[in-house]
């Protein structure tokens, strides 16, 4: 899928760790990222459809991420 910038990802990897970085790295943290993000959206989407919305808010997110 690889949706999100390998650049984005090295500078937080850099920033948090104050280290350098592999493209190999980055890449791994993309990955893991994403299908993070694709499992809290489908059940941010599910609080959503529950509230009779077709819009996920925030509060949807939150509330998927403490799930």
């Amino acid at each position: 899928m690889a949706e999100l910038p390998l650049a984005a990802l090295d500078r937080i990897i850099r920033k948090s760790s104050g280290l350098r970085v592999s493209e190999n790295a980055s890449k791994e943290l993309r990955s893991v990222l994403e299908s993070e993000g694709e499992k809290i959206s489908r059940q941010a989407g599910e609080f959503a459809k529950h509230a009779k919305r077709k819009t996920i808010i925030g509060e949807d997110i939150k509330l998927a991420v403490k799930k």
